[in-house]
């Protein structure tokens, strides 16, 4: 009897164009339109830098997303305008700056203690400042310093904590200073999360720790895939909301 493989390759992701230059408002604007085997649907999304980019499905096409940026047009041209006032990346953080830390905006407060000069974030932390810090100058090299430390501490177990209760198995936390996402899983098991998730909600960081697990069960966006999120985060639609309105403020 004659057999038939009945296995089709799989069709390659289509290579991503080269970048656009679109108009907004008389603003030229940076566009990437980016194909994603992962993607479940059509995304739209701005960096710190004012650039777009288009996430396209893997059964998309150019001219849907093209329909799809263009319906979004009126989206797109109020948060450029949001983003174009917000600090640069690398602005500095004086004392009397604000900043996220575990989703509310804290000001940093310089005061002199018994045990020395303090810097204060708000209510929720105090750290004694070294006497080489300049407290006139910028204080964010160390502020960053001292969360990234908290970070790789909090994330690490809190990730372990929420993988046993799903009975998920990971093989590896790596905590990283990523500049455009907030996570990622890898085959083998390794999950990545950006220190800077100390700075959202614990709801919010918990939503993209149980995203990332959830990964590994399903490699992808698809339907399953957040069948399973829902099943493990509820209320992850309101943290996906606070990450879209507000995360550009942190990565």
């Amino acid at each position: 009897m004659k057999r038939f493989n009945l296995n089709w390759p799989r069709r390659p992701t289509p290579a991503n164009p080269p970048p656009e230059i679109l108009s907004i408002e008389g603003v030229d604007v940076t566009v990437r339109f980016c194909h994603s085997d992962r993607a479940r649907g059509y995304r739209l999304a701005i960096n710190r830098d004012s650039q777009v980019r288009v996430t396209i499905p893997r059964r998309g096409s150019m001219a849907e997303a093209r329909q799809f940026l263009t319906r979004h047009h009126a989206w797109l041209a109020k948060h450029l305008r949001r983003v174009s006032n917000l600090p640069r990346r690398d602005a500095a953080w004086p004392a009397g700056a604000s900043i996220y830390f575990r989703g509310q905006l804290m000001t940093l407060v310089v005061a002199e203690g018994a045990d020395g000069t303090m810097l204060r974030l708000g209510d929720a932390l105090a750290l004694q400042l070294p006497p080489h810090i300049d407290t006139s100058g910028d204080l964010r090299p160390f502020v960053e310093d001292q969360l990234r430390g908290r970070a790789e501490v909090e994330l690490d177990a809190r990730t372990r904590e929420l993988a046993a209760q799903r009975s998920v198995s990971i093989r590896r936390i790596e905590v990283r200073a990523q500049t455009s996402r907030w996570g990622s899983c890898s085959k083998t098991g390794t999950v990545s999360l950006n220190w800077r998730l100390i700075q959202t909600p614990p709801e919010v960081r918990d939503y993209v720790i149980i995203h990332e697990l959830m990964h590994s069960r399903e490699m992808n966006h698809s339907d399953r895939f957040w069948t399973l999120v829902a099943a493990a985060c509820p209320g992850y639609r309101a943290c996906e909301r606070w990450l879209k309105e507000h995360g550009v403020e942190i990565l």
